[in-house]
């Protein structure tokens, strides 16, 4: 992993506290430790744990932790107790959260984990979860610092987790780090400045995924213009950088010629806004308009690192959106690979160009069984759900419903947006089979239905990311201004109900 922790899971009596390390240990409300837990810890541990909770209010509630220092009797240095909450609600507890609380409080030092508690104890689904956790938090994105802070709470961490499943969880746990490394690819991509990650570079990075097995085909311009993805070009043209076009195939279930379910991404590695320029406030921020893109390559990632028994495939349209003489103009008409023509209204609705075009070529030539898009599309989804939940439009209730109870269940949360003909009236032109924009009002919707014309009759979702995709809020499993958002969702989505 870039951030170099380890994690190593043993069972009990392999290891125990020493000096010069933390020893961790998981209580409920009642604050009572488990057997194990106080034959590890020695006599007394429970006794330390009353008094410092008494001192500290700590009550033993969900996600937060207490850290004793120096604890008497103890060989370790430090003693972080984690909090379960009741016992009626331990099956509703994420683990991945508390992975993070986890690494969150030893910070860059060595840890022994007694991943057990009383009245229960671990499944290998839930320690493969808390390992996710404790990996997520512990990534950081330091590539550019001369000076790197020994202290940091993310720096570096060695963690030996006690449990009894140590023998059990070999499947899981590859799973759960194939995730991780997905996520964490996903971050890197985001967070990358515009000037390393231009469209080809980002291009070139997806090579990497065939180590894995994904077979990984890159379209250049002279490519792009041979099929007649003309939409995506001309938001290209105003950049000195050439667009690229990336489809990434992972065939994973056992009949290879059985449809892929098929994910799309917006790749707009830079968005100046082109001619309609954007206010420079904040314009340093659109270095992560293609977190879209991003979470397609780690979800790809993932999927094969994981060997998910399914057949996938990501496609993401990279591109640069500048101003320049060459640039396209408000006023153009341009003919989108469909044939159908679009009216440009405004060139900062530009990532749904990018979208309509790549979308139509998976459908035309890959017949997928649903199609998925990810794109930080609009500022008006942000004013709509915050940065709390995607905003998701989709043709198909079942394919919704699914990714909603993906999204709770792994707290990638989504919401679902109205689709109506009144909205997709908004985007008629004058002039042109239709326009890039459909005004301020409903512009989350009316850039969905700008969207939808270009799907046909395949089930599809449309996820508006603006909010959740890059810039997110810090939480207990990220510290990351790209937050890697979606890998974890579409692979949840994927291991639910559509592997074999």
């Amino acid at each position: 992993m870039a951030d170099g922790i380890s994690i190593a899971f043993e069972p009990f009596g392999s290891a125990k506290a020493e000096e010069g390390s933390d020893l961790v240990l998981f209580v409920g409300e009642d604050l009572a430790l488990s057997a194990r837990a106080a034959e590890i810890a020695g006599e007394g541990a429970g006794d330390i744990v009353a008094r410092a909770a008494a001192v500290e209010r700590f009550k033993g509630k969900a996600n937060t932790a207490m850290t004793v220092t120096a604890p008497a009797g103890l060989r370790a240095d430090r003693l972080v107790v984690v909090g379960l909450g009741p016992e009626a609600e331990r099956d509703k507890l994420d683990w991945a959260v508390l992975g993070g609380v986890t690494a969150g409080k030893v910070g860059g030092r060595r840890a022994l984990v007694v991943l057990d508690w009383a009245g229960g104890a671990p499944t290998p689904e839930t320690a493969a979860s808390f390992s996710l956790g404790l990996r997520l938090r512990a990534y950081k994105f330091d590539r550019y610092k001369s000076k790197k802070g020994e202290n940091d709470e993310n720096g570096a961490s060695r963690f030996t987790v006690l449990t009894a499943e140590a023998g059990n969880l070999k499947k899981v746990l590859r799973g759960a780090d194939a995730v991780a490394e997905g996520v964490v690819l996903a971050r890197e991509l985001v967070n990358e400045p515009p000037n390393v990650l231009d469209p080809e570079e980002f291009a070139r990075r997806t090579e990497a995924l065939e180590k894995l097995g994904v077979s990984v085909e890159i379209l250049d311009e002279k490519a792009m213009r041979k099929l007649g993805m003309r939409a995506l070009l001309a938001v290209a043209q105003g950049s000195a950088k050439e667009a690229r076009v990336v489809v990434m195939r992972w065939n994973g279930a056992d009949d290879p010629s059985e449809p892929p379910v098929a994910f799309i991404g917006k790749g707009v590695c830079f968005d100046s806004g082109g001619i309609s320029i954007k206010g420079s406030g904040g314009m340093e921020d659109m270095k992560g308009d293609m977190a879209g893109a991003a979470c397609v390559v780690g979800l790809m990632h993932a999927l094969a690192a994981r060997k998910a028994k399914v057949n996938a495939l990501g496609a993401i349209g990279l591109v640069e959106n500048m101003p320049d003489g060459k640039a396209q103009r408000p006023g153009d008409i341009v003919t989108s690979l469909s044939g159908q023509t679009i009216e440009i209204i405004n060139t900062d609705a530009e990532g749904r160009l990018v979208l309509a075009d790549v979308l139509w070529h998976v459908q035309q030539e890959y017949k997928p069984k649903f199609m998925i898009d990810l794109a930080t599309l609009t500022g008006a989804i942000l004013v709509a759900l915050g940065q709390e939940y995607a905003g998701m439009f989709s043709t198909s209730d079942e394919l919704a419903e699914r990714l909603a109870a993906a999204g709770e269940a792994t707290g990638e949360k989504v919401w679902r947006m109205p689709l109506s003909p009144g909205f997709d009236k908004l985007i008629d032109s004058k002039f042109a089979d239709m326009k890039n924009t459909g005004g301020r009002h409903g512009g989350s919707a009316t850039a969905a239905h700008f969207i939808k014309r270009f799907v046909n009759d395949v089930p599809w979702v449309h996820l508006d990311i603006a909010g959740v995709g890059m810039n997110a809020p810090s939480s207990e499993i990220s510290r990351s201004w790209g937050s890697g958002w979606g890998v974890r969702l579409l692979d949840r989505l994927v291991r639910d109900h559509y592997e074999g």
